[in-house]
């Protein structure tokens, strides 16, 4: 860890000490507990590597009010409005930033989310590196949660991945240097290559197409951060085997963010027919 990413980790810590205080580890796991067979033990959302590998766009539309580089981005951003909004678009998979402090994300978002019916796969975007976040996203509603290699050892990810499977959630597993792919032998459901340093926040979508010849062949493969371009998701899918594209600011920086994946997913679209027909 570096830079930005290892004061976020650290203010990660406390707010989590924090949170404990105001719901104890053991109110925590009943209030679980009790959401799980609210559920009759079926995840919301359903599978997120699933609806991925099906779409012929898989595109995971973000709903990220703010970032530590660009600082807010669409602070007046709704939960109730944009999540929608990015599913009846055409969104493959969403993902909501939870972090407070440096996203101004909250874990309400989802519950928001799925109150006003979002039905597809919730990705629990977060620095994730304690069990008891994993009862926080399973209890809002979340599909899948984000292991970040980066902000952990590689026994402290293999035991956070196990507990979200116990709770019934997938794992996006996200890595973004050589070093972090010894993680990729843990098997998780869905590998992330970031094109983003978390040290520096500077993005280089070359990353994905240096680090994806690494990944096994027949897994979920989903690049993250930097995409703004149809043509890149093209490139990405075809030369590098990709099926998800996590995108977030490209979205968010527009006056109305389900109408910009709208408009995105028709240049795609436009762009695959065009290659069809010369």
């Amino acid at each position: 860890m570096a830079d930005i990413l290892e004061e976020i980790v650290a203010h990660k810590r406390i707010e989590i000490e924090q949170r404990k205080r105001f719901i104890q580890p053991r109110q925590m796991i009943s209030l679980t507990e009790q959401k799980m067979q609210a559920d009759d033990g079926l995840v919301p959302g359903g599978s997120m590597r699933k609806a991925l590998m099906e779409s012929s766009t898989g595109i995971i539309a973000e709903f990220k009010r703010k970032s530590p580089s660009k600082g807010w981005i669409k602070e007046e951003g709704k939960a109730s409005i944009i999540p929608l909004a990015y599913q009846e678009n055409g969104a493959s998979a969403l993902s909501i930033l939870t972090d407070i402090d440096y996203f101004g994300g909250y874990d309400e978002f989802i519950q928001e989310a799925r109150h006003v019916g979002v039905h597809i796969p919730i990705l629990y975007k977060n620095f994730v590196i304690e069990e008891y976040q994993l009862l926080q996203a399973r209890y809002c509603g979340a599909s899948a949660v984000l292991l970040i290699a980066a902000c952990l050892t590689k026994e402290e990810c293999k035991r956070l991945l196990d507990m979200a499977h116990q709770l019934g959630m997938e794992v996006l597993l996200e890595m973004h240097n050589d070093r972090d792919f010894e993680y990729a032998e843990l098997e998780p459901d869905m590998y992330g290559i970031n094109n983003r340093n978390l040290g520096t926040f500077v993005t280089d979508v070359e990353n994905s197409f240096r680090l994806a010849e690494q990944l096994p062949k027949d897994v979920c493969r989903v690049s993250e951060s930097g995409i703004s371009h149809p043509e890149v998701v093209k490139r990405l899918r075809e030369e590098g085997g990709f099926r998800g594209f996590l995108m977030g600011e490209q979205f968010m920086k527009q006056a109305d963010p389900g109408q910009g994946l709208a408009d995105f997913l028709k240049q795609l679209e436009i762009n695959d027919a065009f290659r069809r027909k010369y």
